[in-house]
């Protein structure tokens, strides 16, 4: 490595922030990166370790080249290891900011150190790309004759558009948002994701010939089945949007919502407006109770506060996590640890206290006037470990079993409660239009070492396949597809070519 006593000599030096009373201003992005010569430092901090975890099952999903870039950040050769990311990771502007970084807890310096600060060193390589106008349209030298259509615009279908139009096809990507983006557009908030980026992002790929249809859903506007008579292959990325829900009594009242239906609106509204034609649900002025304690979860604690909230509350069904990994989640498996977010620590600086409680169970949802919702009885619970019944001597310890604490149930004021439980899968209009098959959580089923359906010509990637999970994986899985629909045709090719020759033969 270019600096062999650099995790030695040099402290881990993480990127700032703009105050939280300054940033809850805008919805703009926050972050406050470090000098171009510290961050070279910084990635003169990777170890020159015999097997880079950060790049094996363990870390990043894309399989990116991080000792390698590493190594030349910290060389000064910003362009080299520019060119170096974009060999494995078509869109390192997104994966920088909202990707959880895998590869930094399977860092090999982690083990006994502060990791290497991977993620912030990919955001910084992107970043300067774009500011020095190497980040160009990559224009692909010849067509194939073949045509691919993709349903969804989110990170599995431009990663796959942009993969397979590289490769030479004609590829047209369809999407029933009037944005492109998908999950990128509208599923993460400004402040966290800029839209500019994503938007510079499509229109480069508009500038190398690939085709974007919005404000069209297909199974509706557009008939699949014409779509895929059309096409050489169609490949679906409609991810996992329908969302979990709760069942408890007083679900029906006014003012519950489900996460996407408050994130979405609202980031529409800004980019349409800056929220001056009202065209979302408002949080101002309200007593909000997110439920659910996930990343969606924290980005609707985010969004309220910048609404102006009168006050806020997390629930977590799980116990608090500890501080530092634990004996479940050892090095250099991704660890469940107490992690103080954006939207956390933006709730402590406007009310003085982590909004979150934890080991807690919504019970009813209460009103006073029949109508809206008022508050939320709760119950605390544990969470306790139990002799497995199904195979005691392979597994003494069971999964752990929730159970309520006697005497804890309290009533939290609520008028405004956002639902941010995760979601169960596809939704079934192309599912059924196509009569494909689903595995048994609901997904389209294919294996991921082809990305075929049950129906010919057809494949699936990203969320729609693996279920709910993250941007990488959801980068991941479109280039992978892509590569899957090439051979595919590639073989229907030859064999065509094949039968043809043998027909002049006879």
């Amino acid at each position: 490595m270019g600096n062999p006593k650099g995790f030695i000599n040099s402290a881990q030096l993480t990127i700032s922030y703009v105050p939280e009373k300054e940033r809850l201003k805008n919805f703009k992005e926050f972050y406050l990166p470090l000098s171009p010569e510290q961050r070279q430092e910084q990635a003169g901090r990777c170890m020159d370790c015999a097997v880079p975890f950060c790049h094996s099952s363990y870390g990043c999903p894309v399989d990116n080249l991080i000792p390698e870039w590493n190594h030349l950040l910290y060389e000064g050769r910003w362009k080299d290891a520019f060119l170096r990311l974009r060999k494995t990771n078509n869109f390192p502007e997104f994966t920088g900011r909202v990707c959880p970084a895998p590869c930094q807890t399977s860092c090999v310096l982690g083990i006994n150190a502060d990791p290497v600060t991977i993620k912030d060193n990919e955001v910084d390589i992107i970043n300067h790309a774009y500011a020095k106008g190497w980040v160009v349209p990559q224009i692909p030298k010849f067509r194939n004759g073949m045509r691919v259509a993709i349903v969804g615009s989110g990170p599995a279908g431009l990663a796959a558009a942009d993969q397979l139009n590289q490769l030479g096809y004609t590829v047209t990507v369809y999407e029933r948002d009037d944005r492109i983006g998908g999950l990128l557009m509208y599923g993460i908030p400004n402040m966290k994701l800029d839209k500019s980026l994503v938007e510079k992002r499509v229109d480069i790929m508009r500038q190398e010939s690939v085709s974007f249809i919005t404000g069209v859903e297909v199974g509706k506007d557009i008939d699949i089945q014409e779509l895929k008579a059309k096409n050489d292959a169609l490949l679906l990325c409609i991810g996992s949007t329908n969302p979990r829900d709760i069942s408890i009594p007083g679900r029906k009242l006014k003012g519950i919502h489900f996460a996407m239906d408050f994130l979405r609106p609202n980031t529409r509204s800004l980019l349409d407006s800056n929220l001056t034609d009202g065209a979302y649900i408002d949080a101002k002025g309200k007593h909000v109770i997110v439920i659910g304690g996930g990343d969606t979860g924290n980005d609707c604690i985010g969004t309220s506060l910048r609404h102006g909230c009168a006050s806020l509350k997390n629930f977590e069904l799980l116990s608090k996590p500890p501080l530092s990994r634990s004996s479940e989640h050892p090095w250099p498996l991704y660890p469940r640890v107490l992690k103080h977010d954006y939207g956390h620590s933006e709730a402590l600086s406007c009310f003085g206290k982590d909004p979150r409680e934890f080991s807690i169970l919504s019970k009813e949802f209460i009103s006073d006037d029949g109508q809206h919702v008022s508050g939320i009885r709760t119950v605390r619970v544990k969470w306790e470990r139990t002799a497995s019944e199904q195979s005691p001597k392979a597994n003494p310890i069971g999964p752990p079993k929730m159970v309520e604490i006697p005497n804890t149930e309290e009533i939290y004021k609520a008028d405004f409660v956002l639902l941010a439980l995760g979601f169960l899968g596809p939704e079934q209009i192309l599912i059924e239009n196509l009569s494909l098959k689903q595995d048994n959580r609901g997904n389209i089923e294919a294996s991921p070492k082809d990305y075929r359906t049950n129906i010919q010509d057809v494949f699936v990637a990203g969320d729609a396949r693996r279920g709910q999970s993250l941007v990488v994986w959801a980068i991941h899985e479109g280039r992978e597809a892509a590569a899957a629909i090439h051979e595919h045709l590639r073989e229907q090719q030859s064999t065509k070519v094949a039968n043809a020759q043998l027909a002049q033969a006879v």
